[in-house]
């Protein structure tokens, strides 16, 4: 009879790298949890291509809309298809200024676009900070802070970004700002949430038995884990002040009439509704739409892939 052989320590060491090459990369399993809700996934990719035109506005748009020898008074109101007096055929039309609908609506979505990123970027890191503080060093610290949230969240946000562009005026730097003080407050509420259940945990103790700076505690330690919710809540958050500076500006405190966002397009063809442009608010409001429904279809299926528990 044949003896068994014993196993070699190459042929453990080959099997046990067989093993590891065949578990899936964190990254991976992400990724194919992610992809398993279509409707996520076509998202994520409209959201992409949108922002790839917004970026690129100015090698795609037929027509620059800031550029007042492009306009021509006598093309205003067009309808969809119509050939203009320059010889240039708009495809979603012309406003009431003459300007093309479509290089309108592009620029416009860079401009939403960029101030609902730059005031989701800066509240996150003010209100993430403000939350990892709260709840590190708890006490009066926590109070002082977590009482302000409190009293700001108590107030409708478009409220507040009104009394704040009252005082302000327009501009880009000014509604970001708006929008950064009141989108603060729902990181800071996330983040402290997080951070009070991993501040009771072994190795944030481990941590403090070995004399490690509270800086490094914080960052090193309690913020990797407190990203997961901070993630989702960014995706919702972008998508939200994309909607209040389209609100602001449709109200006329926003963004100045020189740098037009869907907003301010909506609000130029508001008057024209019942007179059959419906062109003038109808497109901007299509594109409006499809960015927030496109960054909202991809933060539920990042708030279900981050949370088991609430994956379906």
């Amino acid at each position: 009879m044949n003896e068994a052989r014993e196993p070699t320590a190459a042929t453990v060491t080959d099997a046990g790298a067989e093993v590891l090459a065949a578990v899936p990369s964190p990254l991976w399993r992400f990724a194919s949890d992610f992809a398993e809700s279509r409707l996520a996934v076509l998202g994520l990719v409209a959201f992409l291509a949108i922002a790839g035109i917004a970026v690129f506005a100015d090698f795609v748009v037929p027509q620059n809309p800031y550029d007042l020898a492009q306009l021509d008074i006598l093309d205003n109101r067009l309808p969809p298809g119509t050939k203009g007096l320059s010889g240039m055929t708009y495809l979603l039309g012309t406003d009431d200024q003459g300007r093309d609908m479509l290089s309108g609506i592009i620029y416009g979505l860079r401009i939403s676009l960029g101030v609902g990123a730059a005031s989701a970027v800066l509240a996150l890191l003010i209100g993430m900070s403000l939350g990892l503080l709260a709840a590190y060093f708890g006490g009066r610290v926590d109070s002082l802070i977590m009482r302000v949230v409190d009293l700001q969240l108590s107030f409708p946000t478009i409220l507040i970004a009104l009394i704040l562009l009252a005082m302000l005026g327009q501009g880009v730097d000014k509604i970001v700002f708006a929008l950064v003080v009141v989108q603060g407050a729902y990181y800071a509420r996330t983040v402290r949430g997080s951070a009070l259940v991993e501040r009771r945990k072994e190795y944030v103790e481990a941590a403090r038995c070995l004399a490690l700076g509270h800086a490094r505690i914080v960052f090193r330690h309690l913020l990797p884990n407190c990203l997961p919710p901070l993630i989702v809540v960014v995706t919702v958050q972008m998508a939200h002040a994309i909607s209040l500076e389209a609100t602001l500006s449709f109200l006329g405190i926003g963004l100045p009439i020189t740098e037009p966002s869907l907003g301010l397009l909506i609000a130029n063809g508001f008057g024209y509704m019942l007179s059959g442009k419906y062109w003038i608010s109808l497109y901007p409001g299509i594109a409006l739409l499809i960015v927030i429904v496109s960054i909202n279809l991809v933060g539920d299926q990042l708030r279900d892939v981050l949370n088991p528990r609430l994956r379906r």
